[in-house]
């Protein structure tokens, strides 16, 4: 089932990987609409950006973004 919107749940599955890799909660932007696919990228500011995929299971979706972190803000 297609996730509708990202709710307090997914934001706060997102938030225990970022304290797991040390990553301030103040250095990601999560847009509350999920999209498929989902995406993870460096803004011009700095900040990442986590779009939440809307279609595949969040765990999938959350080991990709832990690998990505790692990989990108040295998390």
């Amino acid at each position: 089932m297609a996730l509708a919107a990202v709710t307090l749940r997914e934001i706060e599955r997102i938030f225990e990987v970022l304290e797991r890799l040390g990553v301030s909660r103040e250095a990601v932007v999560i847009p509350l609409k999920p999209e498929s696919p989902g995406r993870m990228r460096i803004l011009a500011n700095g900040k990442a950006e986590i779009v939440v995929d809307a279609e595949r299971p969040l765990d999938e979706f959350l080991v990709e973004l832990e690998a990505w972190l790692r990989r990108e803000l040295g998390g």
